[in-house]
Formats: structure tokens, sequence, C-alpha cells
């Protein structure tokens, strides 16, 4: 059954608290597969909520992720550089297969590992920063923005005073609040960049990740294009960069709400930091609406039949709340966490920088917490500003003391 308020009512819907689904997605959730009306567009599609079948529908060939389809979800007004400059995670078999291998290499578990040392000595710089501020200061502005981006821009060769310009970027192609003008000229002027840095690293190679990704082609002697090495920058500083951010945010803030799971966590961090880190994200679920995708062909699912060409958006976060997976679904029971969730994705599509952003996370709340065992918040957390409506949600400061 649709109530009056759905049928009125356009998505995406907010959330009333932080961790919690919003109102509407309860019979959503009840339902499986509906219907909703999106924000912008009018455009009318289905929504997938169930667990199982989230997971079988991003295993499905007859669903495409390529944003060139007329009826592709975007639930903002989208500019038409969103439908054509795209990284992989909007390519379909085989060509997606072909272009994620090349960027893989970068994701490996030995290769993350090299990392740790560096992010260690990044994150500890950026709570020597948090510690000299004013207080009370804004946690996501000093440290859950710079942390990620100075990881990304380092393993890029990007100068450190352009870090700024990614940030400032990543948050109008992101964020919620930006007009469709905006957007467009932010992905012009990320992609000259990116285009001038290729040609940069060309002539003047150094040790950063994409001068060895060239290396490596070269001496493979396998073809790539600088469209190849274009996908790859562009999905390390938009998926690398804001989700990362947005997470260090909201599992800090969890866990600051949530005292006896953070005294769990500072008692045995060795022990519980890995599961901690899978529970969070589990419970924040940030890309909740980031899993937009067209069925090439009619499919039957829940009793119902999305036909071919239809959009379709895959709820994360009703799916990492059903309670047959995760019994007690709403609650943050760090000890329970581990790879189930569907926060990173599932299938073909699976976050290729999961790894790079588990380990930065780990880091993060184990040092954290053991140089500054009294922070808090500053502001009552139901009052901070959202990012409702964002591709990826987050939080807009989180104002902290100590």
């Amino acid at each position: 059954m649709t109530t009056v308020e759905q049928e009125t009512a356009t998505f995406p819907y907010a959330r009333t608290c932080p961790f919690t689904p919003p109102p509407q997605y309860a019979e959503m959730i009840e339902e499986d597969v509906s219907q909703v009306t999106l924000t912008g567009s009018g455009l009318r599609i289905w929504t997938v909520t169930g667990y199982e079948t989230v997971r079988r529908l991003l295993t499905d060939p007859r669903v495409s992720a390529s944003r060139k389809h007329d009826n592709f979800p975007f639930y903002f007004v989208a500019p038409p550089e969103f439908r054509t400059e795209t990284s992989f995670i909007g390519y379909d078999q085989p060509e997606h297969g072909r272009t994620r291998r090349k960027a893989a290499v970068t994701f490996t578990s030995r290769q993350v590992k090299r990392l740790r040392p560096r992010i260690e000595e990044i994150v500890d710089e950026h709570i020597d920063t948090l510690l000299a501020a004013e207080k009370p200061a804004d946690f996501h502005r000093l440290f859950s923005l710079p942390v990620p981006m100075t990881v990304i821009c380092e393993l890029l060769g990007i100068p450190h005073d352009e870090h700024d310009f990614f940030i400032r970027h990543g948050t109008i192609l992101l964020g919620g609040h930006s007009t469709p003008e905006q957007r467009q000229a932010a992905i012009v002027e990320v992609n000259a960049y990116v285009k001038k840095l290729i040609e940069i690293k060309k002539v003047e190679p150094g040790e950063d990740l994409l001068s060895r990704a060239m290396a490596d082609y070269e001496a493979s002697g396998e073809e790539y294009t600088d469209r190849d090495l274009f996908n790859m920058v562009r999905l390390l500083m938009n998926g690398g960069h804001e989700t990362t951010a947005s997470m260090l945010s909201l599992g800090t803030a969890a866990l600051l709400e949530n005292p006896d799971q953070l005294a769990a966590l500072l008692a045995d961090p060795d022990g519980l930091i890995e599961p901690a880190v899978e529970e969070l994200v589990r419970l924040a679920t940030i890309g909740d609406t980031a899993v937009p995708r067209v069925a090439t062909a009619d499919i039957e699912i829940g009793g119902k039949t999305i036909r071919a060409g239809d959009g379709i958006l895959c709820l994360g976060m009703a799916a990492n709340r059903d309670p047959d997976v995760f019994p007690e679904p709403d609650k943050l029971i760090l000890e329970r966490g581990n790879r189930k969730h569907l926060g990173f994705g599932h299938g073909l599509h699976h976050c290729i920088g999961a790894d790079l952003a588990r380990l930065e996370m780990q880091i993060v709340w184990t040092r954290l917490f053991q140089r500054i065992p009294t922070l808090r918040l500053a502001t009552p957390f139901l009052d901070i500003p959202r990012k409702e409506g964002a591709v990826i949600y987050g939080l807009w400061e989180l104002p902290v003391t100590w």
C-alpha cells in the first residue's frame, strides 16, 4: 500500500536522524520493490530495499550502470556532462572489467598496506592541527576533509596548495545544494585539471601513483589510453575523498553518541577496530542512494515487473537494516561488524578503494581517541546540519571540544 505522504513527497526523503532511515522507508521495506518520484526530474522509478533482493539485482546482467540511458535515475537536475564524463563506475561489461582491472593494481592489499606509515603521519599531523585550533573546533573542516584529500593528492602527486581546489569542487559535485550550472562548471574545471596533470606526469614523472601507473603500463607492453588514466584519477578524487571524509565525521559522531561502544573500542583497539569500521559503515550507509541503475530487459522481482528502460535505485540503508541479516539493525554494536554489509556496494561495481578507506578509518579511530580521550561534541548531535539530498550523505560540520 502507498500512503498519501509517499504519493506527494519526492525522493530522496530526509532522514529524521543521521543514523535513522527516513520514515517513508518503513512501507518501502515492507514492499521490498516499490516506486517513487524523483526530485528535480519528476521521473517515476523503482526502489529496491531488501538485502537479498539488492544483492541479486546488483549481479543481474540485465541491469546497467550507464548514465547514458534516458531514464537513468538522477534525483537532482544533472548537467549533460554527468551523462558523458564518467569513470568506469558508469561502464557496463566488457568495458567495465577491462578498465577496472587497470586501476585495480593500485588497490591491492599489498599496495594499500604500504601506505600505512604515511597515513599514520598524515592523521597525526591533522590531530596536531585540531589540538592547536580554538575550541570549539570544526572537526569536519579541520580533520575529516583534509585527511583523505591529503592521502589522495599525495598518491597522485598533486601539490599541497592545490588540495582545497578538490575539496571545494567535490562539495559542489556531490553536495545536496548545488545548482545544475554549478555542477556543470565544477566538472569542466576538474576535468581540465586532470587532463593537465596527466600531461605533466608524462613529461615530468615522479614517485606518485599516476606516474607509476604509466611506467607499469609501458613496462608490461599493455595498451592504455589517456582516458584510462583520466578515469582512474577522477575515481580516486571523488570516490576516495568525499566518501571517506563523510564517514570520518559520521563515524566519530556515532562513537561519541554511543559511549559504551567507544569505551569497548578503547579497551581493545587492536581486536575491535576492524569490526568497528565495518559496523560504522553499515550504520551510516553514506551511499544509501548512490547505486542507480537502469533495467535493459524486463525483470520480474518481488512479484512486480520492472520494464526495460526503467530506472532503479538500490537503497543501501534499507538493505543494511534488514533484521533478517542484522539483528537489532538500528543499534551500533561494534563487535558484530563484518563485511556482509552493502556499504561498499556489491558485485562487479564493489568499491575499488574499499581497503584504502578501511585502512584510513582504522588508523583514525585508533589514534584519534588515544590522543584526545576527552573529545566530545560541542553541539547537540541532532542540531548539526546534514547533507540531505547529497549523492554522498554526511555532515556539513562537526563542532567538537575536549
